[in-house]
Order: structure tokens, then sequence, then C-alpha cells
């Protein structure tokens, strides 16, 4: 039987941090002045974990971090997760989220050992703005470098991540419009949430997914295109078929009554939520030699208290126990 809640959803996308590590300072998400917090597990027990969330109806994993291209191992442990089987006999969706900056020479190497889409966060497609949002120079020329790797590997559809700031970067949108197009890449656009280390955030930073709509019209017009019920980006293509848009809008349009996700922490904690006030410790059971039957009852215990809603913006929102780099992106 396939993870549903207590809402009704069916759980089947997994997302795990295998680091708390990362090599930028991206200005929206860490302080510049904290490292790591948390500690990182050897690649079997998040094999363990995977292998059972699979066999309790997981059918998509994402690999995230921090930044997980740090980790040594990983395209090893892709080919573990690769060799995985769904309820339905299939393998897994393996998918990875990451900067970009260490991807190049290795996106080859993860598409052979059986990584199928690659997600690249990138905020700006200006070397100086890059650079000032980042706090890493020269990184934008090995970014894109990565994003060039990454289709020549067959990593598609290749995905760019872009947080808008007010102020900041907004700037950037007809940018972004036009890299798209350039470079045959999705570009997602996503509201900035509260979950940055110096806890800066307030509603009027937010760039909503309308006013990223009206700005990208000023380039050329774009008509929405359909999605999975699950998915959390509104699809859009731009009029003449070339380019295509997502718009990620937790704040302005929230999505959650399809949330299809839990994660699991570099320490091994599971989340129900973005935005949950409790870690679940799976790890500490298999610590303690649960077998897989115990950790089975412990998952299923934990996605029935999976949380409805978030409640951004609202009197009283308590914020998440970690911030973004802590929990995976």
């Amino acid at each position: 039987m396939a993870l549903t809640d207590n809402f009704g959803r069916s759980i089947h996308d997994l997302r795990i941090s295998i680091t708390d590590r990362c090599n930028y300072k991206c200005v929206y998400c860490r302080t510049g002045n904290s490292g790591a917090a948390y500690a990182e597990l050897p690649f079997k027990d998040y094999l363990r974990m995977a292998r059972i969330l699979v066999g309790l109806g997981i059918t998509k994993l994402r690999l995230t971090g921090g930044e997980p291209l740090l980790r040594k191992g990983i395209i090893e442990f892709i080919r573990d997760l690769s060799k995985l089987r769904t309820l339905g006999g299939q393998k897994p969706e393996i998918a990875l989220t990451t900067n970009g900056h260490l991807l190049a020479e290795i996106a080859q190497p993860l598409k052979d050992a059986g990584l199928d889409r690659v997600t690249i966060s990138m905020d700006a497609v200006d070397a100086e703005r890059f650079a000032r949002i980042t706090r890493v120079p020269n990184g934008y020329e090995s970014v894109l470098a990565g994003v060039r790797a990454s289709s020549k590997a067959g990593l598609d559809p290749v995905k760019i991540n872009c947080v808008l700031l007010r102020g900041f970067n907004e700037d950037q949108i007809v940018n972004f419009g036009k890299f798209s197009r350039e470079e045959n890449v999705v570009v997602r656009f996503i509201e900035f949430m509260p979950l940055e280390e110096d806890r800066v955030w307030t509603p009027e930073i937010v760039v909503t997914l309308d006013e990223i709509l009206l700005r990208m019209a000023e380039f050329m017009p774009l008509e929405e295109i359909p999605h999975e019920r699950s998915e959390t980006a509104r699809r859009y293509r731009f009029a003449d078929g070339v380019g295509e848009i997502g718009i990620i809008a937790p704040v302005s349009h929230p999505f959650c009554g399809h949330c299809s996700r839990i994660r699991i922490t570099s320490d091994g904690k599971l989340r129900t939520c973005l935005f949950s006030v409790w870690d679940h410790d799976l790890h500490e059971l298999m610590r303690r030699g649960a077998n897989d039957q115990k950790l089975e009852e412990f998952i299923l215990n934990v996605v029935q208290k999976k949380e409805e809603r978030h409640h951004i913006g609202e009197p009283g929102f308590i914020p998440a126990s970690r911030t973004m780099v802590h929990i995976g992106g």
C-alpha cells in the first residue's frame, strides 16, 4: 500500500540531504558566519532509509544538501539507489539539486550511474551579480559549464532554480527568460520563504507569481501548460513554443493541499514539511538496532502527522525548527 497521510495525500516524493556543508554562502540562505551544523551519515544508512521508504510507496528520490556534490562517493550512492525498485517494479526516479559549481566534470558519470535529472540553483545570469549573491568570486562560469555539461549528458530537462528577492535580483527575470530560450533549460522562479539563517524575511521582499508573469510578459507572452497535481511549479511556455518557465509560489499561491513530499535531513531526521517545528529521529532508531519492520512502523506513524499546510504570513506564524540549508533544498 502506498504511503498516504491523514489528509488523503499520496506521499511519493522523498528528499534526502546528504550533507549540511556548502561551498556557497548565498545571501538569502546563510549569514556567512555559520557553517555546517549537523552530522553526515554513511551512505549505507541513507540507502537503508531509501530502501524502506521505496518499499512503502516512494517513487521519486531527490538528493540535496547543503551542496551534495561535496560528498565523496555520491556516484556510487546513486548507482546503489538505481538498483532499488518501487512497488510497481520500476527504478525510482532519481534527481539531484546542486549549486552546479562542481557539476561540469561529474555530470556524465552521474548520468551513467543512474541519475535522471538535475536542478541547478542559480540566482543571476550576470557574473558580477552572481558573485554578490553567492559571495564566491568567479563562480558563474563554473555553474554555466555545469548547466551545459548536464544538457550534453542528457539529464533532461535541466532545471534552473532562481530565488527572487525584491531590490536584489528581480531585474533578472527577463534575462532568465532569455537564458531559458538560449540554453534550452527550464527556469523556475521561487518565491522567497522565511527559511534563511538570519530570519530577515518579510512579505515585502517576496516577488510574487503574478508580478513575475507581468514582468515576463513585457518581454514575450506566456501561456500556461498543464502540470501534475502534486507538482510544486506552475508551468508556462513562451508563445512561440521556445523556452519554459516555472513558478513555485508557496507564499502567494500555496500548494499544500497537493503536497507529496517528505524529507530526511543529513543527520537522519524525518521531516514532513519544510516548516515543521519537529524532527522525527529515524536514525536514532537505526542506531539502536531497530529492524526494518520497526522502522516502517515509525515512518507510517510520522507520515500520519504530516501538517495540513504552512502558515507563512499569518499571525502567530512559528518559523521552522531548522533553516533551509540545514533541512535540504
